[in-house]
């Protein structure tokens, strides 16, 4: 009898900010590994995530919504994209299917171009995400599909759109997920397993503690203050196998943010400290104890020393 063929590879997830990317990596792997929120540019690591099945591993590259950087760790990000992009078997480029295109989705098409033109460009697919929001709107649907592949078309005039596969999904609700995974696997070479079975990130408990604070900084903070804060874990100690003890920094860049942070009488970072502590259980699987403390980095994210300090390297 002929062995079942295992074929694997790499899956590059792009797309402008708020697409859904990291909901669809967290929901392809089965827990969070990646953390999404409604405010844009969660993301700002390159996250390795694996699914593996008895026939089939993936590896998929989840990154930062690309945009036009206005300091250093906008750059640095916008150089994390760039590198999947050229790093990949396959790229999903994944579309908030509620949009029409915009001016974002205009700079990924610029990348591709860019790529194709030297004949650098891996197969791309169009995953067309939160159809869950166009609910009973199927016309609506095909409009914004049609806008989608024409936009892109107009980018490619030697016609290679047209070999772009494209699919639906709900990276929320989990509809057309398997589907997906289907495609890209169909689409990957004869491979090696790269991971282990049981491997479903390259993402240390520590960096994801790190990452659920800042989400819940994100969710209770005005847009001025969130995407300036870096946070950093002090202490992460596994005092027994039923609890866990995190000390946790949150920097940000001005004096005036400080007081906004811990709010009156430290409420604020109360609140944010019982939000991330909930979410923190949930991934370790332990009790949390969770001490935040918050201080001024002025202006770190134009700072390429403090910004490579801080891990984006």
């Amino acid at each position: 009898m002929e062995a079942t063929k295992f074929v694997s590879g790499f899956v590059g997830l792009v797309g402008r900010p708020n697409a859904g990317k990291s909901t669809l990596l967290n929901s392809i792997v089965g827990q969070l590994i990646s953390v999404a929120h409604a405010k844009p540019q969660t993301t700002r690591h390159r996250i390795l995530g694996m699914y593996t099945s008895e026939d089939a591993q993936i590896v998929f590259q989840d990154t930062p919504g690309l945009h036009k950087p206005r300091h250093e760790l906008g750059r640095y990000m916008v150089q994390q994209v760039e590198e999947v992009m050229t790093d990949c078997d396959v790229l999903l480029w994944l579309i908030d299917i509620s949009r029409r295109p915009g001016t974002d989705d205009g700079l990924i098409l610029d990348h591709l171009a860019e790529l194709n033109a030297a004949d650098k460009l891996p197969p791309v697919v169009f995953g067309f995400n939160k159809i869950d929001q166009l609910e009973g709107r199927e016309d609506r649907l095909v409009s914004y599909m049609d806008s989608y592949i024409g936009f892109a078309g107009n980018r490619f005039p030697d016609g290679a759109v047209a070999a772009w596969p494209a699919t639906v999904v709900s990276a929320k609700t989990g509809f057309g997920v398997p589907q997906l995974v289907g495609l890209l696997q169909g689409m990957l070479p004869e491979g090696p397993r790269y991971y282990e079975e049981d491997q479903v990130t390259d993402q240390h408990l520590r960096t994801i503690a790190a990452e659920l604070i800042r989400a819940a900084a994100l969710q209770f903070l005005s847009e001025e203050v969130p995407h300036g804060i870096a946070v950093e874990i002090a202490e992460y100690v596994e005092r027994d196998p039923a609890q866990t003890y995190i000390s946790a920094v949150l920097y940000v860049e001005r004096d005036s943010h400080k007081p906004m942070v811990l709010g009156r009488n430290g409420r604020m970072i109360k609140r944010i400290g019982a939000s991330a502590r909930q979410a923190i259980e949930k991934v370790a699987e332990t009790r949390v104890y969770l001490d935040l403390w918050v201080k001024v980095r002025r202006n770190w994210r134009r700072n390429p020393d403090l910004v490579r300090s801080f891990g984006y390297v």
